[in-house]
């Protein structure tokens, strides 16, 4: 077991660290991470998510310089106007829908635990070619959204010097989360040809560490169905891929595939995740431990299957 701070830490420390300095201490079939985790809705279990892929994080940065000059004498070219152009072009963009082999079976087998519009829009969703009806509908949606397509938002502002004085300079900060097998230089290309605006600069933060799916064990998703079943029966097993990042993504880059599972529920109507009142329910903290202990003890059996 290694206890590490996750990608929040950077590369000083945690998996990063491991990889490169003591590899042989965590060489092994596969590694359970963080990155799944289950839902509920007013306060009902619906269903248990094992991370099989992760979005790819990337982040832009788009400037706009100016002259700039008093503020008594404002001229229509003003750097954050045009910057402000810029954005509401990207917010006013949809990625391409695409499903892969994980994000189509999540669409379907939660399909069985919804009802109505929501769960027709799932089976839709799920079709060769994809329902544009089904499509729209989930769209609406940012938990679903979020696993159709790539998706690009602005995230920090930063611009002016002086109250009294035309800006010489507006930034902003656009965090991309990028499909597993997308192009992080294509959405680039997609981000320059959505803000048509030669004066707006577009500029990656760092290098993105793309990393492809884990492929689904069977023996392993049988015993999270076992324990889920014990713990709350009835509720499914749902492979998902992880809108956010986790340093899981090092492990599958190294070889060593990895698994995001955790018994830890959330309210799927209520994502307060980095947010300032980010918190879990208590009962879930000591449900999510009573799992993990119930997962490694059954996986760690000779004689479980």
């Amino acid at each position: 077991m290694a206890l590490t701070a996750d990608e929040e830490a950077g590369t000083a420390n945690g998996v990063i660290w491991l990889l490169a300095n003591q590899p042989d201490l965590i060489d092994a079939e596969y590694a359970l991470n963080e990155g799944g985790g289950g839902s509920t809705r007013d306060g009902v279990h619906i269903s248990n998510g094992v991370q099989l892929s992760e979005k790819v994080y990337q982040s832009f940065e788009l400037e706009v310089t100016n002259p700039g000059g008093h503020s008594s004498r404002p001229a229509k070219d003003n750097a954050i106007y045009r910057l402000a152009d810029a954005l509401i072009r990207i917010r006013a963009h949809d990625f391409p829908v695409i499903l892969n082999d994980g994000t189509r079976l999540f669409f379907e087998r939660s399909a069985d635990v919804e009802e109505g519009d929501l769960a027709a829009a799932m089976r839709g969703v799920s079709q060769h070619p994809p329902d544009p009806a089904a499509i729209a509908y989930l769209s609406g949606m940012p938990f679903y959204n979020a696993r159709l397509r790539t998706t690009c938002v602005a995230t920090m502002l930063s611009a002016g010097h002086a109250e009294n004085a035309l800006p010489q300079r507006a930034q902003a900060t656009v965090n991309c989360r990028v499909l597993p097998g997308e192009s992080v230089e294509a959405v680039l290309n997609t981000l320059l040809t959505v803000t048509g605006d030669a004066g707006v600069s577009i500029t990656p933060i760092e290098e993105a560490t793309p990393s492809s799916p884990s492929p689904l064990k069977p023996e392993l998703l049988s015993a999270i169905e076992a324990v889920t079943e014990e713990m709350w029966p009835g509720v499914p097993v749902i492979p998902t891929m992880s809108t956010g990042a986790t340093d899981g993504l090092y492990l599958r880059n190294a070889g060593t595939p990895a698994y995001g599972v955790s018994g830890l529920f959330s309210d799927i109507n209520d994502n307060r995740a980095h947010g300032q009142d980010e918190r879990i329910l208590i009962e879930s903290f000591f449900e999510g431990q009573e799992f993990l202990y119930r997962l490694m003890t059954r996986i760690s059996r000779s004689d479980v299957k």
